[in-house]
């Protein structure tokens, strides 16, 4: 048995957050959905790496921009073709799961992470096209966001909530679900159909927080605070999910939003590098590992169930930052804002390289 499908029998799914059409063509996904990968997500950063650092996609830029299609037309055929490839190597696990992993993540625009019509819209317009059971669309934990996740889930659209980094986000997307799926419910529809995630960000916590901690000499908890946070919001999850409410919903079908751990990379080389795999093990939830941190895991992670592990302890360190002046509120509210940014430049540099690629394969460059 491989580590991966030993911690789906602790009842963890581990998603790869990455997409390439080399990779997917070639037979390199399918081998590691052979190995115990259940879902795949992507991001406008990845998909700037895959199509305007390679040339997989070189062929179809030159086929579409000979139909005259925009710039973002463009895009979102190359996304939408790799998001359905990616879904249609997944379906056979979503159908033996019966809906609970075998997903693959799609973005709405990143230029919508403050607008909840567009946000709705766009999500509703791309769950059509691609046209994929098993796709979740990604919205951003943002205030606008928030209604807008309302909203799609009550279209029966399943949603990956992303970029939460704080308590608070977190317990405004799982209510978000409970609400939209109340909504489903008086449709009539079935809820067993509609799933979520909640995309809780991690790595980037410590790097923000442990630079606080540097100025102010407090090395003592440097490499806590990404984790701490991360079993505080395992324990809200499973308080609401929980209780009459939930239980009314469950027994119409639903499913629990699940946490999903996200930037589970480590980004400090004095961590060790499946520091974020192995210390937010727990029953209920994913973990989305770029491929070096699935690599890794692979290789020497060890599987044991951690999520509840020592919570009196990082209520403790947790109180402990507001007590010597570091604002977690702010850092998270400053993270949020920075991971808005962080997805909306790669995806302009893309639309970018987008242009230049169609103009120069299509010699229009040359006119």
């Amino acid at each position: 048995m491989t580590t991966l499908n030993q911690l789906t029998e602790l009842g963890q799914a581990v998603w790869l957050d990455y997409i390439r059409r080399s990779f997917t063509r070639a037979g390199d996904l399918q081998a590691l959905i052979n190995q115990g990968v259940r879902g795949v997500t992507s991001n406008p950063a990845i998909f700037e790496q895959a199509i305007a650092g390679s040339d997989d996609y070189d062929e179809d830029i030159q086929r579409l921009a000979g139909e005259n299609g925009s710039v973002n037309d463009i895009y979102e055929a190359l996304a939408i073709e790799d998001i359905r490839q990616a879904a249609d190597l997944l379906r056979p696990l979503y159908d033996r799961t019966d809906g609970r992993d075998g997903y693959v993540s799609l973005e709405v625009s990143p230029a919508l992470a403050h607008d909840t019509a567009g946000t709705v819209a766009d999500a509703k317009r791309l769950f059509v096209a691609t046209d994929r059971a098993n796709l979740m669309i990604k919205i951003p934990a943002t205030p606008e966001g928030i209604p807008a996740i309302e909203s799609v889930i009550a279209a029966g659209i399943n949603v990956n909530v992303t970029l939460i980094f704080s308590l608070a986000q977190y317990e405004a997307a799982a209510w978000a679900y409970i609400n939209g799926l109340e909504k489903l419910q008086k449709t009539g529809r079935s809820l067993g159909q509609t799933a979520s995630v909640a995309s809780f960000f991690i790595s980037r916590v410590d790097t923000a927080v442990d630079a606080a901690l540097e100025k102010i000499g407090r090395s003592d908890l440097q490499g806590t605070t990404a984790i701490d946070n991360a079993r505080l919001a395992y324990t809200r999850f499973r308080e609401i999910f929980a209780g009459d409410r939930w239980d009314r919903l469950a027994d119409a079908g639903a499913r629990v939003q699940r946490p999903l751990w996200a930037s589970t990379g480590t980004k400090n080389p004095a961590y060790a590098d499946t520091l974020y795999v192995d210390s937010l093990i727990g029953l209920d939830t994913v973990n989305t590992l770029p491929p070096a941190t699935l690599k890794a895991f692979i290789d020497h992670g060890r599987v044991s169930l951690t999520i509840e592990k020592d919570v009196a302890g990082a209520r403790s360190r947790i109180a402990t930052l507001a007590d010597i002046g570091i604002s977690l509120e702010t850092i998270t509210r400053q993270l949020l804002d920075a991971g808005v940014a962080a997805f909306a430049v790669p995806f302009d540099n893309l639309m970018k390289s987008l242009e230049e690629k169609r103009d120069r394969l299509s010699g229009s460059g040359n006119a």
